[in-house]
């Protein structure tokens, strides 16, 4: 143990063996079976023989073993005689610290007789190997148990003052031991052990220093023995530890003593109004091993955490250190220095000092390091300095750190890939570098991230997609990479943040018709719906949202709500495919057209143009095109036809006579005026199978139609008024009943409300709300 020699004057088997006792004892087994002998001169005899031949090694240590010396012994360490429990106490000491013997010792009950010893005796030898024992036993989790729960740890404490430096270190190993469970920890403070084991940092045995530090360690995480350290002035007697080069070898334990001090802003305000923060920052600038100077950078990031630790730190300035450090070629120094700048960064004036000390760019080198510990911090660090802070972002992007960072989204470590994406966000925000970023394949590189099931991963994923997705062919990009599956899927997440950003991209896609439409065909309108109606999920961006995909997609928008506004204008493409069922995801008119004829209610489409390009016949001129396909694909000629006869005839009419005109122009196409006695008897079902047989398509071009029933004539009707600028709406009703609703004037302030009558008495204008319009709209 260092400096102690032997203390051979004070031998108690010496002291033991002046008797005239003429027994020869000449093997152990002999020692062992006369450990049970009633004649105290021959069990002292024994007892020092048995430790004799224990002290030769761990073989003869299992020998004694076998040959059932440890019941005897553990029953002579509570022997009326001194010198016998003495010597038992020696000989139960040594074989303890072989791992067979400390095994069937820990299934005996000799820790209570141990701990009673411990409290009564005050021979210093048998407190040594008493605590011995205790110390090879405590290993295990049943023994530490046992010793707490006997009331071991007062006699341990106290035996920390005790004059023999054995008995200090085997007390120190069994605390220790001890301390590793939470209870322990709050009992030694509760014992008044903090004392005591500072001053063993003054001991002149390196080992016990050590043991003591330790302890200290573990236990200076519980904020109350924080306070009672402090109160003791732990904290200075730390210190001057670190300063002192010849303990340079317990530097790295007494760093991570510091570092529980510096665990809340309270300690670090009171340690800093003793000097002790500058201290530290003294001890940082000696020259230290990199292991120690790791943990007390460390230390630094941890005082920098709070605002007036990181101005403390700041006045003494500490970001020239940390660039210094960044520069060492040990990775675990740089690593530290990484996480001291993220935390320093989150003071402004630290912030531009270290990007003024030509700090970034070595963050940014930091991240092509083969060391996934060093990149993982580096990001944090430059997420850290970048946000909220154009000249830092710059200054980043000039040494092309944007390029390297899409690079770190494909790591495998999830705090990397989340602090490199915050980052890139952060840098996106101006559009030369956003620009920039999106000609590095930053688009694509998001992608995977999106199936990440780190919930900050995912909040940083897609806030950054939102800002880059607002540049042009991004959108298209992020398609063609396959992201809009995982990026709608996550519609579904239940984290706040998570949801609200990626509302936030949904609703950039919204405002693009093609994107709109696919991200419906993976189901968000229907997440959205069920996200608006959650009390706890929704908010004013994911109303927002649906309503915007919505308006860009007017079929769908039609079928899910059905109500078209004045302001809804429809266009080639839309199709109404009926009420759409709760829960269910409306189909595309492209997936409609694949569906063989059927006997549901057949799918209105509007379309004037031809949807194929000329690509797209080359492309499909091999393949046979379907009925149905011919049909979506097939411009409604007598739909065109009636388009321009509108515009040449109700077009130039006054305001009112053009609704009247629309009106009976639809009848007319429709199947002229029905009396409402005989809507039973009007043929629009069966003309409809017809179509659907014909056509051998369940999508009908709605200027096929002849005998079309309320929905039909009101679709017509919204359709022509919307191709000459007559503004009015489309709703639906129940069982096949829809209407048109318009506003006129009239002279008055104020507009009023008709309902368009198509069906009975076409052209008649009915008020809203009236008994007419009412039986207009209902069975």
């Amino acid at each position: 143990m260092g400096k102690k020699v032997k203390k051979e004057s004070n031998s108690p088997y010496k002291e033991t063996f002046e008797s005239n006792l003429n027994v020869v004892i000449k093997t152990p087994a002999t020692a062992v079976l006369l450990l049970r002998s009633p004649e105290e001169d021959i069990l002292i005899k024994a007892c020092e023989l048995i430790y004799t031949f224990a002290d030769k090694g761990d073989e003869s240590k299992v020998s004694l073993l076998g040959l059932g010396a440890l019941e005897p012994l553990c029953q002579l360490i509570t022997h009326n005689s001194k010198l016998v429990r003495r010597n038992a106490f020696i000989a139960l000491g040594t074989m303890a610290t072989n791992g067979d013997v400390k095994v069937a010792l820990s299934k005996t009950d000799v820790i209570p007789l141990i701990i009673d010893k411990l409290s009564l005796e005050d021979d210093a030898v048998i407190h040594e190997f008493a605590t011995l024992c205790l110390a090879s036993l405590s290993v295990s989790f049943t023994s530490k148990a046992q010793v707490f729960d006997n009331n071991g740890l007062p006699p341990l404490v106290k035996l920390l003052s005790s004059p023999d430096p054995d008995v200090k270190k085997n007390s120190l190993e069994v605390i220790f031991n001890l301390v590793q469970d939470f209870h322990s920890c709050l009992a030694i403070r509760e014992l008044g052990a903090i004392r005591p084991l500072l001053e063993l940092l003054n001991s002149d045995f390196p080992v016990i220093q050590h043991l003591a530090l330790k302890i200290l360690q573990n236990i200076t995480t519980d904020k109350d023995t924080q306070i009672a350290f402090r109160e003791e002035h732990g904290f200075d007697r730390v210190i001057d530890m670190l300063n002192n080069m010849r303990f340079r070898d317990l530097h790295a334990d007494a760093v991570q003593v510091v570092a529980n001090c510096l665990c809340d802003d309270e300690s670090v305000q009171l340690i800093h109004k003793d000097g002790g923060l500058i201290r530290l920052m003294g001890f940082l600038l000696t020259p230290s091993t990199p292991e120690i100077q790791s943990s007390a950078v460390k230390c630094i990031a941890r005082v920098a955490h709070s605002s007036e630790g990181c101005s403390v730190l700041h006045e003494q300035n500490v970001e020239k250190v940390l660039v210094e450090l960044l520069c060492v070629e040990d990775v675990t120094v740089k690593t530290s220095a990484c996480q001291a700048v993220a935390a320093m960064s989150f003071h402004l004036a630290s912030k531009d000092r270290f990007r003024d000390l030509g700090g970034i760019p070595v963050v940014v080198q930091s991240l092509s390091s083969e060391c996934a510990a060093l990149r993982e911090e580096a990001t944090q660090a430059l997420s850290s300095l970048t946000f909220k802070n154009k000249p830092s972002v710059f200054a980043v992007f000039e040494v092309g750190g944007h390029e390297i960072l899409i690079q770190r989204l494909c790591e495998s470590c999830s705090r990397t890939v989340a602090k490199a994406a915050a980052t890139l966000c952060n840098m996106a925000q101006y559009e030369v570098i956003r620009c920039s970023i999106l000609s590095h394949g930053a688009v694509p590189a998001l992608v995977e991230p999106l199936k990440s099931t780190d919930t900050q991963v995912l909040v940083n994923t897609t806030l950054c997609l939102g800002v880059l997705l607002c540049e042009t062919g991004a959108m298209t990009e992020f398609k063609r990479a396959g992201g809009l599956q995982p990026l709608v899927s996550l519609l579904q997440s239940n984290h706040k943040e998570v949801l609200h950003n990626t509302c936030f991209a949904v609703n950039v896609f919204a405002s693009d018709k093609p994107s709109a439409v696919e991200i419906c065909k993976y189901g968000a309108v229907e997440m959205l719906q069920d996200i608006n109606q959650s009390v706890n999920r929704r908010s004013s961006l994911s109303k927002l949202t649906l309503v915007n995909l919505l308006n860009t997609n007017l079929s769908l928008k039609y079928n899910v709500t059905g109500l078209l506004a004045a302001t809804d204008i429809i266009s080639d493409g839309f199709y109404d495919a009926g009420k759409a069922d709760a829960g269910h995801r409306v189909l595309t008119l492209e997936e409609l057209s694949e569906q063989p004829v059927n006997h549901c209610r057949p799918i209105i489409v509007i379309n004037t143009t031809e949807k194929k390009t000329e690509v797209d016949r080359q492309e499909h001129k091999t393949k046979t095109e379907s009925p149905a396909d011919k049909m979506w694909n097939m411009i409604d000629v007598p739909l065109q036809s009636l388009i321009q006869k509108v515009k040449e005839s109700i077009l130039p009419l006054h305001e009112k006579e053009q609704y009247t005109a629309l009106a009976r122009l639809v009848s007319e196409v429709m199947g002229d005026a029905v009396e409402k006695e005989k809507l039973h008897g009007f043929p629009w079902v069966s003309h409809l199978n017809e179509l659907k047989f014909q056509l051998q398509s369940n999508i009908i071009p709605i200027g096929s139609i002849n005998k079309g029933f309320y929905c039909h004539r009101a679709l017509l009707f919204k359709c022509l008024a919307d191709c000459i600028g007559m503004s009015c709406t489309l709703v639906r009703g129940e069982y096949n009943r829809a209407w048109n609703e318009v506003l006129l004037f009239e002279g008055n302030p104020q507009p009023c409300r008709y309902i368009v009558d198509l069906m009975h008495e076409p052209g008649r204008l009915l008020a809203a709300g009236t008994a007419a319009a009412v039986a207009y709209q209902t069975i």
